[in-house]
């Protein structure tokens, strides 16, 4: 990789950066002190790409929270983990989690446990029982929620 990098050519490569996929100010921040520019230079550069629209915190905190609940069928607090782990404020995490609506978080999570509880192996009941709860915590859904689960999935297959 190269050394160092001019403003034009640094504003460049975190252009196609953050075209690529939506990123927060934490990873930019992180490739720009990857690709060695100094803090006056980094300033600039987060400027421009804020005034281009190229980040736009809200805008990350949205499509963050719909692709991992859609795609890795992760739960609110597991979301809220991630996103206050890269710095985003607690505000732009609210306006993050209403893009879930409670009938797809609903679908998702029993759809997620059913199959789960089906594919599991384990034939001491409390060991299951521990296992499946320990996964949906893990995934970062609700425990209230998943005892819930775990007891009506309990009482339905015995």
């Amino acid at each position: 990789m190269k050394e160092i990098f001019t403003l034009k050519e640094a504003i460049q490569k975190i252009e196609h950066f953050c075209a690529y996929q939506d990123r927060c100010h934490k990873e930019v921040t992180e490739k720009l002190w990857s690709m060695k520019l100094d803090s006056d230079k980094m300033d600039l550069v987060l400027v421009h790409l804020i005034a281009e629209n190229f980040l736009n915190e809200e805008r990350f905190a949205c499509s963050f929270a719909r692709g991992k609940h859609r795609i890795k069928c992760w739960g609110k607090i597991r979301i809220i983990n991630e996103l206050k782990a890269k710095n985003i404020s607690q505000t732009l995490i609210n306006i993050a989690l209403k893009e879930i609506s409670p009938e797809e978080y609903a679908t998702t999570f029993h759809t997620l446990a059913e199959r789960h509880w089906e594919s599991m192996r384990e034939t001491n009941s409390l060991k299951k029982r521990k296992k499946f709860c320990d996964y949906l915590l893990r995934r970062g859904y609700e425990s209230n929620l998943v005892y819930e689960k775990v007891r009506d999935l309990e009482n339905s297959f015995q």
